[in-house]
């Protein structure tokens, strides 16, 4: 069943930095109410056969992963998966751009969120020196036909751009350099890519420019709280697909099968985990 989320987005509103900290326990009763909402989302999706793609983009530490891990943690993976594609290799280098993405797409019944997509060629790669100024121009003008093809063969393209300050992004990479847990998250290119912060700016604003259309258009996610950006970009994603409760199958659990004829092996013959805990 659709939800209004009107009120959740007023209380969350974006627009008035100077507002309280979100507290913890509405966080958390907001963002688990919310993925009730995705189960039964997901619910309709596989009852449709509904094919929905979702991208994440946005600069380094903006908080893509994060919501994506919220989205996802109570869903079921076959149903909703996550694509992160590495560097191509040399062969996939030689294809066409969009090739190992379109292996990725959704069948029937599946969501797919993409943690960055073809839009690495859009802003990641120009900056960086990672394909021919041909091959961006080429990039920009073939991103939006691409695009409408998918939608006109069925599938459903949302596009969400996390943007961060830089202030807020200098204080998580300073937190991704001092705690162990996230060093991996900072890589070689996201330190170099910091260096060059206007410079992504402005291919940020020309890949808007070309690709922001009226079939599948960017919403911008103000990232600078990680909190309130889940709750918004969740119930927003909500929002895009109309949908409706699917029932529940009623489950009746069978009396468990008798032991009789059945000899467990003795325990000495398994190994077991340590018990440290």
């Amino acid at each position: 069943m659709s939800v209004d989320f009107a009120d959740v987005a007023h209380s969350f509103d974006q627009k008035h930095p100077d507002r309280p900290k979100l507290k913890r326990k509405v966080y958390e009763r907001e963002l688990t109410r919310l993925q009730e909402e995705l189960v039964r989302l997901q619910r309709w999706i596989k009852h449709e056969g509904l094919k929905v793609v979702v991208i994440f983009e946005g600069r380094d530490a903006a908080g893509k992963g994060g919501v994506i891990k919220r989205i996802t943690e109570r869903l079921n993976p076959r149903i909703v998966r996550v694509v992160a594609l590495g560097t191509p290799s040399d062969r996939e280098k030689t294809q066409w751009w969009f090739q190992r993405y379109v292996a990725a797409l959704p069948a029937a019944g599946e969501m797919v969120l993409f943690d960055r997509s073809w839009y690495n060629r859009g802003v990641v790669e120009p900056v960086m020196g990672f394909c021919t100024q041909e091959e961006y121009r080429e990039f920009l003008r073939s991103c939006p036909e691409f695009e409408r093809m998918l939608i006109r063969s069925g599938i459903i393209v949302i596009k969400y751009w996390f943007s961060v300050s830089d202030a807020e992004q200098e204080r998580r990479f300073q937190s991704r350099i001092k705690d162990p847990k996230k060093r991996w998250k900072l890589s070689p290119v996201d330190v170099e890519g910091r260096s060059r912060w206007v410079e992504f700016s402005k291919a940020k604003d020309i890949m808007f420019a070309h690709t922001d259309i009226k079939q599948a258009p960017w919403y911008v996610v103000n990232a600078d709280n990680k909190k309130r950006a889940r709750l918004n970009c969740i119930s927003h994603l909500l929002a895009q697909i109309p949908y409706e409760d699917v029932p529940w199958d009623d489950i009746e659990l069978p009396d468990r099968q008798s032991g009789v004829g059945y000899v467990r092996p003795p325990i000495t013959d398994q190994t077991f985990v340590d018990e440290r805990f």
